[in-house]
């Protein structure tokens, strides 16, 4: 694809994120991203042939994303505590920017049980990232950073609090210190006491 058709699609991608935040993946249609992209129906269709295919990319590019930029750091040896610091970080930015969650979009997408049994990409997205993590902690555990941990145990507690701040953040306002919170306990729970 083009330079031009490359940027385009990103656009795509990023109005239909947004309107997928504000208003969930059942209400969006084809027409509001025209409307929002200022693109013709036939100049959409050109790049995408539906709000579902628009959001898959949208979800896996996400994990692509992280899963790329941690095992690159991993590969650096660049210190497991400096890459958990910049993930958490992240993840904790992420719980406080309920205007910006997709997760009631991505309850709404997977819940369809046509596009569950079709493309279970919400599991995939799951294993991606677990993947990632274990990783990361095993490599904090073999470089001493972290301490002797059940790396996927660590996993669980962490993307499922994310998630249940994220769908929560959508159903009522959340007290601030939650995010903080939960990234404290999971630096808590893998970095050395003396690290801490």
């Amino acid at each position: 694809m083009s330079q031009k058709g490359d940027k385009t699609r990103q656009n795509i991608r990023d109005t239909a994120y947004r309107l997928f935040a504000e208003k969930g993946f059942k209400e969006v249609t084809m027409k509001d991203i025209c409307e929002a992209t200022g693109l013709s129906r036939g100049g959409l269709y050109r790049h995408y042939e539906s709000t579902g295919q628009i959001f898959l990319e949208i979800v896996n590019a996400f994990s692509d994303r992280q899963q790329s930029e941690v095992l690159t750091k991993i590969e650096r040896r660049i210190p497991a505590a400096v890459i958990l610091e910049e993930l958490l970080a992240k993840y904790a930015e992420e719980m406080s920017d309920d205007e910006n969650s997709i997760s009631l979009a991505i309850y709404e997408f997977y819940s369809n049980s046509a596009i569950s049994k079709e493309d279970n990409s919400v599991k995939k997205q799951y294993e991606i990232a677990k993947e990632v993590w274990v990783e990361l902690i095993n490599y904090g555990i073999s470089t001493k950073e972290f301490s002797c941990v059940n790396p996927e145990a660590v996993f669980h507690v962490l993307v499922f609090a994310y998630q249940g701040v994220r769908m929560y953040s959508k159903l009522m306002e959340i007290d601030q210190k939650i995010p903080k919170q939960i990234v404290g306990e999971i630096k808590r729970l893998l970095l050395k006491e003396n690290d801490n």
